[in-house]
């Protein structure tokens, strides 16, 4: 029997203006995505997305605060989305080794908040950052409520 719902973590690091990203096929259309990845079996949220974050970029953070939950319903299994405000600890940014990875990551990278829409993300996703994230710790209904 599959699982009737999957729960992801992403993580939001902003240092001096600039956003973590991480270069996978996310969608046809986009390319850059938050990083974060699928909560295993017997981890908590915190723990893995400070797992995610470290195999994927190489550095160890903690959690600031939760930013949002939200939904997709439509995905298969439905999806439970939730991300959270991070801060670095430590270490440097690095390539993850990609060795088990169906969709591997090909770049992580800081950039300026302000250019998230050339890479990829929506100009809702974009002002929610810009503006320090309006209504944080809050359900938010569908991903795409806040331009996920």
């Amino acid at each position: 029997m599959s699982n009737l719902l999957q729960v992801r973590v992403t993580g939001i690091l902003i240092e001096n203006g600039k956003i973590l990203l991480v270069k996978q096929n996310v969608t046809s259309d986009r390319i850059w995505s938050l990083p974060g990845g699928r909560v295993e079996q017997g981890e908590t949220l915190e723990e893995a997305i400070v797992r995610e974050i470290e195999e994927e970029t190489g550095l160890t953070t903690k959690v600031l605060k939760l930013l949002y939950i939200c939904d997709k319903p439509e995905a298969s299994p439905s999806l439970l989305h939730i991300t959270f405000l991070l801060k670095r600890m430590k270490g440097n940014i690095r390539l993850p080794s990609n060795e088990f990875d169906k969709n591997p990551i090909s770049e992580v990278l800081m950039i300026p908040v302000n250019d998230l829409v050339e890479h990829g993300f929506s100009g809702k996703f974009m002002s929610i950052v810009q503006e320090n994230f309006p209504d944080s710790g809050s359900y938010k209904g569908l991903k795409t409520n806040i331009g996920l």
